[in-house]
């Protein structure tokens, strides 16, 4: 059953969906705690990659909610949540103008962000690109005339911003330095991300078939995307293996505690027959590897 929008605030909320921050967060401290692990943790890094982590998921939630709209897959017939704009609360142009107040956040908090940890032109340049990138991945993932979700890339792009280059990337800015075991934390966190976005995908399978949305599962059929799924799952703890054994610090295998959990998820959503019955397992998903990434900290740090 779908849930009711009554009001105007209420409309915004679930535009904003704050059950998917927790997510945008994880890079950004196991990030963090890679960096206090080798003696390079600076808190304001944190602070406020934070931040504009934050502006940026907002961002790429209202985007989404927008372009969903404008191509088709927020119809009647969508079986997940109800969107905000689909409600009818919200108006295309009201949300196209939060958009652009979270990019132009996203934008400034990025730009303090680089100006606290960066004193070299070069790597200001560099990062610099790499949050446009990052905006116009945001926004690009379900809005303008060839949005690259529709195309079944949105994996690649998550697995990136949320993975590898959240992960990497914080840690670097905390050091100013290049630690090559970085990249492993980034693949296991690029792994649990991806495996968000296809549980949200194999919800929405039958929708997007529909909008024209060649999301992964649409491409290969949900029982292979269940089986995607699993890899992804098994994959982000066969990196942290490796992880463990590169550093030599067994309690950095904590986060194993949290594997049970993750089966449950995997196996929830093989059993799930319905949208509705998969649904709770993203809020899951999303938890559980932030759970994962606080356990990794205290591995990591005693």
């Amino acid at each position: 059953m779908k849930i009711e929008i009554k009001s105007k605030k209420e409309a915004w909320l679930h535009a904003v969906r704050l059950r998917t921050l927790p997510l945008a967060l994880a890079s950004i401290l196991a990030g963090s705690f890679i960096a206090a692990f080798y003696g390079n943790f600076r808190w304001e890094i944190l602070l406020l990659a934070s931040l504009t982590t934050i502006f940026l998921q907002i961002l790429s939630n209202l985007s989404n909610d927008y372009g969903d709209t404008v191509h088709g897959a927020d119809s009647q017939d969508r079986q997940g949540p109800v969107r905000a704009v689909q409600s009818g609360l919200i108006s295309l142009g009201e949300m196209k103008k939060a958009m652009y107040l979270m990019g132009f956040l996203s934008l400034v908090s990025g730009l303090v962000l680089l100006y606290v940890a960066v004193q070299d032109w070069i790597l200001f340049s560099v990062f610099l690109g790499l949050g446009l990138a990052a905006i116009w991945a945001s926004v690009s993932y379900t809005s303008g005339s060839n949005p690259y979700g529709y195309a079944g890339l949105g994996d690649i792009s998550v697995f990136l911003f949320f993975g590898l280059l959240g992960v990497v990337g914080t840690n670097f800015l905390h050091s100013l330095s290049f630690e090559p075991s970085v990249l492993l934390i980034g693949i296991s966190l690029g792994f649990f991300s991806t495996a968000v976005l296809n549980i949200n995908n194999i919800r929405d399978i039958e929708s997007d078939l529909n909008a024209g949305k060649k999301s992964i599962p649409v491409r290969i059929g949900k029982k292979s995307a269940v089986l995607y799924n699993w890899l992804l799952l098994l994959g982000g703890y066969a990196s942290l293996l490796i992880f463990a054994i590169f550093t030599q610090k067994l309690l950095a295998l904590l986060p194993f505690l949290a594997l049970p959990l993750m089966l449950k998820i995997g196996l929830g959503v093989q059993k799930a027959k319905t949208s509705q019955e998969i649904d709770p397992y993203l809020k899951k998903m999303a938890m559980s590897t932030l759970l994962w990434v606080i356990l990794f900290g205290i591995g990591l740090l005693f």
